[in-house]
């Protein structure tokens, strides 16, 4: 949907084109972060709020410019390109509600076989 944004907005005088770029170049970051399996190798950097904070903005952006772009402009294309733009805004924010990660369930840590393994165990 980002990139059917793109398009459209592209086509039309609306000049938004660039938060769907935006938001499509970091969704491919993000996507090629993890096919890289790259979470595992950064503990630092904790990849379950990152990818929250990034569907979220996505899906406010996504929603406020759709709808300024279908109130204040009247061609096709720039219609067009906010009906998708809401339905990627509402996507990321579904996307953005099943990633939360206080709703996802926590496991405890494996300590013993750390623990065994110092105590000569």
């Amino acid at each position: 949907l980002c990139l059917l944004t793109l398009i459209c907005f592209g086509a039309s005088r609306s000049g938004y084109a660039g938060l769907a770029a935006v938001e499509l170049v970091f969704a491919a970051l993000v996507l090629l972060a993890w096919a890289c399996r790259l979470p595992p190798r950064l503990p630092l950097l904790h990849w379950g709020w990152t990818d929250f904070t990034r569907c979220i903005i996505g899906a406010l952006l996504f929603l406020i410019t759709s709808l300024i772009v279908i109130v204040g402009h009247r061609d096709g294309a720039g219609i067009a390109g906010g009906v998708f733009g809401i339905l990627a805004g509402i996507l990321l924010g579904y996307d953005a509600y099943i990633t939360l990660p206080t709703r996802q369930g926590h496991t405890a840590a494996p300590t013993g076989v750390y623990w065994e393994h110092w105590e000569g165990g």
